[in-house]
């Protein structure tokens, strides 16, 4: 029997080890990858409004949006809104949802921690439970080997640093990563709670509400057909949960205009975010795409407006043909609705600058289709490509000025 090489016992021990203690191996080495690249980044940063001099990490990684957080888990949400001189909507805490900050504010009780150490904390073991469900969604339509790629591809993307600074984003991405799982089982009811919360821990569930109506609307058609024939308790669980993904989806506006006695007041304070970008502009659905065409390239690159739209016809393209190629239908009509739906979501309401690449974020089912080449100069390439788009998010949006325009 020929003697094994120190390649091939590693990597038979690798394969015999449970899927999530893999898993959990591949999670702690993107966070390793990531804490070296915050730290670096500290040490060479400046004083600035949110800390002094060279921070350290846990200070470093409580800024931009860690501080709005820390802010509602001290003192709440306000109920009379602040207006600039042109009597428009300042920024406030109504644009960011509750959950993500009072669960760590339990945090905080239950430990005895500071707000920094808690706010890294909770983000980090939801960064982990959301990698694990990750491997699993994506175990569920893909082979094993694509499946624990993508979770290394999931574990370095170029914006998972989020997985481990005070962002609500690895809390969200955990409760979708999970409804998405217990859709594709046909778990309609486990589903709901999670959907309520979601709903109240980052924007875009109507986008949920979307892909399952489509969903229903999809298999109503196979069973008419005679393809596919639908239940009568999974087309009662799933139109169920489509109206508990819509409804939950628009309750943060109501309440918020509830509360302050002020109609409008989380869209205009969302709005306050862009008003640098814009002027003050209400929100038309999908103008703000286009708008951003021919800001970015007619003041940014001195381009015709044009050249901005056809660019953004060009990446609408794009998009659709990727999720028609075929490792993007080997995951399943349920992930490529998601996909779709909040696609759609980005573009009708968001306003394109350097928050979007966070905001793409929930498309992370999408690495499943990313993964699909078997190459390996291609697997070690994507890997090369999302640290260095790592490197360069993190200059470019987490990086302090003077006068910063590039938030995270």
């Amino acid at each position: 029997m020929a003697e094994l090489t120190p390649v091939k016992t590693a990597t038979a021990r690798w394969r015999a080890l449970p899927w999530w203690a893999r898993v959990t191996v591949v999670f702690m080495l993107g966070r390793a990858l990531d804490t070296i690249l915050l730290l670096w980044q500290a040490s060479i940063e400046g004083a600035n409004a949110w800390t002094s001099a060279h921070p350290s990490y846990l200070v470093f990684a409580n800024i931009w949006d860690g501080r709005w957080y820390q802010i509602i888990a001290a003192v709440g949400y306000p109920h009379t809104l602040q207006f600039d001189t042109t009597g428009h909507v300042t920024q406030n805490q109504w644009a960011f949802l509750p959950v993500y900050p009072y669960v760590v504010k339990g945090m905080m009780a239950l430990t005895g921690m500071s707000w920094e150490a808690s706010a890294v904390l909770v983000t980090v073991l939801c960064a982990w439970g959301a990698t694990l469900v990750f491997y699993k969604l994506m175990r569920a339509r893909l082979r094993p080997s694509t499946a624990m790629y993508a979770t290394v591809l999931f574990s370095v993307a170029p914006v998972a640093a989020l997985f481990q600074v005070a962002y609500a984003e690895a809390m969200f991405t955990l409760l979708l990563a999970s409804i998405l799982y217990l859709w594709v089982k046909r778990r309609f009811w486990w589903m709901l709670p999670l959907i309520v919360v979601a709903a109240f821990t980052r924007p875009g569930e109507v986008a949920l509400a979307l892909a399952l109506g489509l969903w229903v609307v999809w298999r109503l058609w196979r069973a008419w057909r005679g393809t596919e024939p639908i239940r009568m308790p999974e087309l009662a669980a799933s139109v169920i949960a489509t109206v508990v993904a819509l409804v939950s989806g628009l309750a943060w506006p109501v309440i918020a205009d509830r509360v302050t006695g002020y109609s409008g007041a989380y869209t205009e304070t969302e709005l306050s975010w862009r008003v640098s970008y814009t002027g003050w502009e209400p929100l038309v659905p999908f103008t703000p795409w286009i708008q951003g065409a021919k800001w970015w390239f007619t003041l940014w690159l001195h381009t015709p407006a044009w050249v901005g739209y056809v660019a953004l016809a060009a990446l609408v393209g794009l998009a659709v043909v990727f999720l028609l190629v075929p490792p993007a239908r080997r995951l399943g009509v349920e992930l490529r609705l998601w996909i779709v739906s909040y696609g759609l979501y980005v573009l009708a309401v968001f306003f394109p600058q350097s928050s979007t690449f966070r905001i793409l974020l929930p498309l992370f089912p999408a690495l499943g289709i990313v993964a699909a080449p078997r190459a390996r100069w291609y697997r070690i390439g994507m890997v090369v490509v999302f640290v260095a788009g790592q490197v360069g998010w993190l200059l470019l949006a987490w990086t302090i000025g003077d006068y910063d325009w590039s938030p995270p």
